[in-house]
């Protein structure tokens, strides 16, 4: 009896390492990887290793943002893995964090909800003077 080899159940994954800061200009060139990376293998998804990532800053949400359409239009996804608090509260904040989703059981840090941030931010600024609402 002959056995055949079989991929394993579940989509095709290729990991990169997303490095910061990100540069503007270097976000062509990312997606060029990720496009080149979903048509040269047999990929349907790209784990993003963002451990390395800082700043946690608007031009890293657009680069992760357009990451994610470039896989799409591929027929692919990105997850991100490892992604620090900053990262995290950011993509809540932007409201991209079900657009860029986090891989499952990986990054595990502890992570505040950022209403929880807010809810501290305004307590802090309540000046004793204002009437209550």
């Amino acid at each position: 009896m002959t056995h055949a080899l079989r991929p394993p159940p579940g989509p095709r994954t290729v990991v990169i390492v997303v490095r910061g800061p990100i540069a503007s200009e270097a976000v062509a060139g990312l997606c060029e990887r990720v496009r080149s990376l979903l048509g040269t293998r047999p990929a349907d998804l790209v784990t993003c290793d963002v451990s390395a990532l800082a700043p946690a800053d608007a031009t890293a949400i657009d680069a992760l943002a357009r990451l994610q359409l470039t896989a799409m239009r591929l027929g692919g996804a990105i997850r991100l893995r490892d992604a620090p608090d900053e990262l995290r509260d950011l993509l809540t904040l932007t409201g991209l964090r079900d657009a860029l989703p986090l891989c499952a059981g990986l990054g595990a840090q502890t992570h505040r909800q950022i209403e929880q941030l807010e809810q501290v931010r305004i307590h802090e600024e309540v000046d004793p003077a204002d009437p209550p609402v």
